[in-house]
């Protein structure tokens, strides 16, 4: 297996495209699953049907970074994930704040999935009284007014927003005076921040209506 050194990978000329790492990253989610059902090896037409990437896309896109697989054997599940965490830089533990603790909050902060892929719901904030001191997932919920201290105090880079849209705007501040670089934004806000802080924002109704397009045309 061909491995690139750890130095060579932290070169921002060695960092993968956009394309490809939005390919990989559905990788790993399939690769994920089959693990959870108890496969141990995957074909690269078993990883299309769950992806719509063309078989011969995923193998040139898994040959960029080395020979990982066998004709008529397929990829070992492992070593795939192993080497798209390394290739994704995903490796490790990472710990996320999610603020906002309705319903919305309660589920991304109820799943197992971000466990799944090294990742931590280290502080879960909400400004509703009746809200703080519960459970979500197996954290306790934090007043909101001590989000910058605990932000710091975690060592927190990434930050979940499950508020409505009127709220987004001062989260998002709030989070990125307090060092977050990452936002994930589940409300439809338009978010206003510094050129140095990367938002991605997920709208279902969007993702669906992408879906529909590419069905029906």
């Amino acid at each position: 297996m061909c491995m690139l050194q750890s130095a060579e990978l932290s070169r921002p000329e060695n960092r993968v495209g956009v394309g490809v790492a939005a390919r990989l990253s559905r990788y790993l989610q399939v690769l994920t699953q089959a693990k959870k059902m108890g496969k141990d090896r995957i074909s690269s037409q078993e990883i299309a049907d769950y992806t719509n990437v063309n078989a011969t896309q995923i193998r040139r896109d898994l040959s960029k970074f080395g020979k990982f697989g066998k004709r008529g054997v397929g990829y070992s599940i492992d070593g795939l994930l192993d080497e798209i965490r390394r290739i994704l830089r995903t490796q490790g533990q990472h710990n996320i704040a999610l603020v906002g603790a309705g319903r919305l909050g309660q589920a991304i902060g109820g799943s197992s999935i971000f466990g799944e892929h090294g990742i931590s719901i280290a502080a879960v904030f909400e400004t509703d009284e009746s809200k703080i001191g519960r459970k979500v997932g197996s954290v306790d919920v934090i007043d909101y007014r001590f989000l910058k201290e605990v932000i710091r105090d975690r060592n927190i880079l990434v930050g979940v927003l499950a508020v409505p849209a009127p709220a987004a705007q001062q989260a998002a501040d709030d989070l990125v005076e307090a060092g977050v670089k990452i936002l994930f934004n589940y409300s439809e806000a338009l978010l206003d921040v510094p050129s140095d802080v990367t938002v991605h924002t997920s709208n279902p109704a969007v993702d669906l209506l992408h879906a529909l397009y590419f069905h029906l045309t």
